[in-house]
């Protein structure tokens, strides 16, 4: 007789901000394919509601909320309502923007919207949740940090500034939270197509990016990057905290050679 592989997260509830399209949609299928209870946060009512039914069909347990996380008392009130339902066991801090303006064109109001989600809005989320998961000793938060917050990039001073800001505040809940059994780590993704991404940037952008930038030669997908999100959140890293995750096809590592160079490199041995 086979024996069913229990799942991962049975009976666990996962809070996922952002988490009706893109990068935190597919985060949220996969920890619903392990058993968890979802609960997502997101502006956009539409997409919460089409995000909601996909994972139902699924099979998922799932509730929904239209929160905009830069709104201290929305977000305070929603995790009321989503602990209410169940204690939060993972926290995943995914909702962001990003605008690509040089810097001295940056009006006030852009640079301050920037941070406000990805920075404040993180703090917001993380302070509300992480309070109650004090209690219990117990939890776990898993942040949406950026290849840009530890090497920038042309054009996005203002994002680049939210996701080192990140990297920063995961470090320091990291040590601030471990007596408390609560783990925080950070996941930096590079360049990931995402629905979002393919309605911006054309195919030719997209070859010339990975051609100057991706030793792995090619894009990254989201299902590339979910992955890790369960990772971190499961007993697999259960001594990890304070960590910053790179998932960039190698961006990072160093400059790429260029074609004449890797044309001349030995591949038999």
């Amino acid at each position: 007789m086979t024996t069913a592989i229990p799942k991962k997260f049975t009976g666990k509830h996962v809070l996922i901000t952002g988490g009706a399209r893109g990068i935190g949609l597919e985060i949220a299928r996969q920890f619903a394919q392990e058993g968890a209870f979802l609960t997502l946060f997101d502006t956009h009512a539409g997409n919460l509601s089409t995000a909601a039914a996909g994972l139902h069909e699924a099979g998922a347990r799932v509730q929904t909320y239209e929160v905009d996380v830069s709104d201290r008392h929305g977000v305070t009130q929603a995790v009321e309502r989503a602990e209410a339902a169940a204690p939060i066991h993972v926290l995943v801090n995914n909702a962001g923007i990003a605008q690509e303006k040089p810097f001295l064109e940056i009006e006030e109001a852009e640079w301050k919207r920037i941070l406000d989600v990805n920075l404040t809005g993180m703090f917001y989320v993380a302070q509300a949740v992480c309070r109650r998961m004090a209690t219990r000793r117990s939890g776990v938060v898993v942040n949406m940090g950026s290849k840009n917050g530890l090497d920038g990039e042309f054009g996005y001073a203002h994002y680049n500034a939210s996701k080192g800001g990140v990297i920063m505040l995961t470090k320091t809940m990291a040590l601030e939270l471990a007596h408390l059994n609560i783990r925080v780590n950070a996941i930096c993704p590079g360049y990931i197509q995402t629905p979002m991404s393919m309605e911006i940037d054309s195919p030719e952008f997209t070859q010339g990016f990975v051609d100057r930038y991706i030793p792995l030669n090619r894009p990254g997908r989201v299902e590339d990057v979910a992955p890790a999100f369960l990772f971190l959140a499961g007993d697999e890293s259960r001594f990890m905290t304070g960590q910053v995750l790179i998932l960039d096809g190698g961006q990072l590592a160093g400059q790429k050679p260029g074609p004449d160079l890797t044309g001349r490199m030995k591949t038999d041995f």
